[in-house]
């Protein structure tokens, strides 16, 4: 039997973020994925500040490796159109100004396929000689013993960790046979993604788009630019909308290129490269328990995924961070007990639950096109809002304050 004080269950972004971060401590670990890099991932594509910045907090030397690879593409900002087609563009940070005269340093966020952005931490990960990464295997069973857990794969081989940090997707069988987190269709989206070639009409700074058009709310569509003329094109609606309106997500996307009198126009000499894939999308809209007795959920494992966007990467790769510098503490008080793994979930949530909470309230917002549309209107026209809404790319305290009920009603008022 093997030995190792954490060993990490998937090595997408999440895992990947919590043996980097470990890594940096000088703590080993194991690190073992099913898949054999570099593999797809069904996922929007888009990399935001929030990923920018949690990796600069592991190591900077990352993120400039990253900002000089070929695979991703600059993008400076996020469009949000509303059910009325009234749209507000949202630099990424405080004085973006798209004519060039604003501040204008490296981007706070890019566009990149998974298959590239995974298998670029996978390469990072093999710099590291603390991790053992081990690639095309399927841990089957889990066994709590005394002084820890057991793993074992399947082809047999055992390893025996202090701690796990569970990080392998929407699916994780330890998500929901251990520690007891299920499906709830008001509290999940599905998801399907496309890639187009030669899409019309982008943002000339590679704006990443989200249209909510009427028939699909509490939902989107969206746009994403990638490198080489090619874009992410999907369609995400919660589980619960999808059961009570019967929609069938793949055939949606496709009415909307084809026959939306916007989108069309922007689809007409457009290309599907490849098929349509549906994925799904463990929304944070709930606080749910997220460590246990010697372990701990992150990333899409945890139900991490933002209510209103649907970004997953960016919490991802917090939570990981948090869990990797959670089991450092526990290993040096040689305390996993619940009690001292439950400081992860209280600093998870002290980190990313504002914007949790304030993603969920927006949702139910967007249930009411009418005060949707009218808020997108007065932010269009509101250089205040707008400057507040990029400070939501990087700053926690922002977005407290827009999680107010006064917020909104103040900015109706004065508008």
């Amino acid at each position: 039997m093997k030995n190792t004080k954490v060993f990490i269950v998937g090595a997408g972004p999440a895992g990947a973020a919590a043996s980097l971060q470990l890594a940096k401590m000088g703590i080993a670990c194991v690190i073992a994925d099913k898949a054999v890099f570099p593999r797809d991932k069904v996922c929007g594509d888009g990399l935001s500040g929030k990923v920018i910045a949690a990796l600069n907090r592991i190591d900077p030397e990352i993120t400039a490796r990253l900002h000089a690879s070929p695979f991703t593409l600059n993008s400076w900002g996020v469009t949000f159109a509303s059910p009325g087609r009234h749209s507000l563009d949202v630099g990424c940070y405080p004085g973006y100004d798209s004519t060039g005269d604003g501040i204008r340093e490296k981007p706070m966020g890019y566009v990149c396929t998974r298959l590239e952005f995974d298998n670029f931490l996978i390469e990072e990960i093999k710099r590291c000689p603390q991790i053992e990464l081990l690639q095309g295997v399927c841990i089957d069973t889990y066994e709590r013993v005394e002084d820890g857990y057991i793993v074992t794969d399947d082809t047999g081989i055992k390893t025996k960790a202090d701690i796990l940090i569970i990080a392998n997707g929407a699916h994780s069988s330890f998500t929901r046979e251990i520690a007891g987190i299920t499906m709830e269709p008001k509290h999940y989206m599905a998801g399907v993604r496309a890639y187009y070639q030669n899409v019309q009409g982008n943002h000339p700074d590679n704006f990443i788009e989200l249209h909510f058009l009427k028939h699909l709310l509490p939902g989107y569509f969206w746009v994403f630019p990638l490198p080489s003329g090619r874009a992410n094109v999907g369609v995400g609606m919660l589980s619960e909308a999808i059961r009570s309106k019967k929609i069938h997500l793949k055939k949606t996307l496709l009415d909307i290129v084809k026959n939306d009198p916007v989108f069309k126009e922007r689809f007409k000499e457009a290309e599907l490269i490849g098929g349509i894939e549906g994925y799904g999308l463990p929304l944070g809209s709930k606080r749910r328990k997220i460590s246990g007795d010697r372990y701990m959920l992150a990333g899409d494992a945890a139900y991490l995924i933002d209510p209103f966007t649907g970004e997953g990467i960016g919490n991802g790769i917090y939570s990981g961070r948090i869990a990797a510098l959670t089991a450092a503490s526990a290993l040096k008080e040689n305390n996993f007990s619940a009690k001292r793994m439950a400081a992860y979930d209280a600093e998870v949530y002290r980190i990313l639950g504002p914007e949790l909470k304030l993603s969920y309230r927006i949702q139910q917002l967007v249930r009411f096109p009418w005060l949707f549309d009218k808020l997108i209107k007065i932010g269009s026209r509101n250089k205040q809002l707008r400057e507040l809404l990029s400070g939501m790319f990087y700053e926690v305290n922002l977005r407290k304050k827009l999680t107010k009920p006064s917020f909104y009603v103040r900015m109706l008022l004065n508008r």
